[in-house]
């Protein structure tokens, strides 16, 4: 079977299943090439993330080039924190090039929440115009209009925080990208199924996809941490309570428990899942296989 790509699955209104990897902070890629290597077959798409929280890691594009020589189809994801529009325009015909298709468009985190506080934020564009220069250069030409010699064939994702209170401002901004060519969007974490359903019921007007974000937590530090620094991110005190519950040696257990119901919970509602374990990428497997995803 060839590499089946998430824009055919998600395109075929089939459920599709995705995972994020975070680069490392150095050159050592091969504890995340040993376990995409063990997702071979059982996921549609490998999102690599780009400096995320504004620190410092290896870069998305080289990640996604080798699970792309490995078989999977990568989401290579791109902020305009740290790129002007020339290397924004440079950046997306050098994925093109390297078998790289599916762009997901994020503003970023500021600076000063990361590791290199004194470093200038650049913000040339924000999400909507990398989704705009996506489609001017798939039609062929750059931003100033200029022709390409070849033109690139990208497919666009965005991101959307679905508790987000209140909902307005959050339904506005997903329209603007909807108007500006997305075709998928992958959700912030969330952990209330009935917020999610309604925020689900809000855009199903639009003709895109959607994929709901599934973090899996490990601590109930982490969830506590969560809610106080993550902007749209509300774990609710019972979910808290069942890892506390759990104690240390168990919290993770409960977590991917946790992220199994919630995928079983929302999987009517949406077109897929994105999977985030961060720290705890070798649970994916087992959360796959007891999702029935694979």
């Amino acid at each position: 079977m060839g590499l089946r790509r998430l824009r055919e699955v998600l395109e075929s209104g089939q459920f599709a299943t995705t995972v994020e990897y975070n680069p490392p902070k150095g050159t050592n890629v091969s504890s995340i090439l040993d376990n995409a290597k063990a997702l071979l077959g059982k996921v549609h798409g490998v999102n690599v993330t780009d400096n995320t929280a504004a620190i410092l890691r290896a870069g998305s594009m080289s990640v996604c080039r080798l699970l792309y020589e490995m078989g999977h189809d990568p989401v290579m994801q791109m902020t305009c924190r740290d790129r002007n529009r020339l290397a924004i325009q440079s950046d997306l015909m050098s994925a093109h090039i390297l078998g790289i298709r599916n762009m997901l468009c994020l503003t970023g985190d500021y600076p000063t929440v990361g590791d290199h506080k004194d470093a200038k934020p650049v913000y040339d564009l924000d999400s909507i115009g990398i989704m705009q220069v996506i489609h001017s250069l798939n039609q062929g030409k750059d931003l100033t209009g200029h022709k390409l010699n070849g033109l690139t064939d990208l497919y666009i994702g965005a991101a959307v925080t679905p508790e987000q209170d209140p909902r307005g401002p959050m339904l506005a901004k997903f329209e603007a990208k909807v108007n500006a060519g997305t075709k998928f969007f992958q959700t912030q974490a969330f952990y209330d199924v009935e917020k999610f359903k309604s925020f689900m019921k809000a855009v199903r007007k639009f003709p895109v996809k959607v994929l709901a974000g599934i973090l899996v937590l490990r601590s109930a530090k982490m969830a506590e941490f969560m809610n106080a620094n993550i902007p749209g991110v509300d774990v609710p005190q019972d979910i808290i309570d069942e890892l506390k519950a759990a104690g240390d040696e168990k919290a993770l257990d409960v977590g991917v428990q946790i992220a199994v119901r919630t995928i079983n919970a929302v999987r009517a509602h949406c077109d897929g899942v994105h999977i985030m374990a961060i720290k705890a990428v070798d649970r994916l497997p087992e959360i796959i296989q007891k999702a029935e995803l694979a």
